[in-house]
């Protein structure tokens, strides 16, 4: 009876440590007709605009939610731009393009 008994024991610890081995069965999951693919770096610019005090390029007027190409501190913000030629122009005079960077509301 005892052999049995340890029969049984030993069977039902080479079964988990069989199942614990292999572990739960992994199912393959494949993306929806609804769901969107996106490329691994366009979210950058979903957020970027978020980070900066301006709503528009203050040198060409471009709105910064279409993306930053550049950005420069002035009088403690952070101000975007759609490139580095804008950020140029801007640095020239900054006195004369801050009003139209239409600056966000704390």
């Amino acid at each position: 009876m005892k052999q049995i008994r340890y029969f049984i024991v030993a069977a039902a610890g080479m079964f988990a440590m069989v199942a614990c081995q292999n572990g739960p069965a992994k199912q393959e999951t494949k993306p929806s007709a609804d769901t969107v693919a996106m490329k691994p770096d366009s979210t950058a610019n979903i957020f970027e605009h978020m980070l900066v005090d301006n709503m528009k390029d203050p040198s060409c007027g471009m709105p910064v939610s279409a993306g930053i190409g550049d950005t420069a501190h002035y009088k403690d913000k952070v101000l975007g731009f759609c490139s580095k030629e804008c950020k140029a122009e801007f640095e020239k005079n900054p006195e004369g393009m801050i009003a139209a960077a239409d600056l966000k509301k704390k």
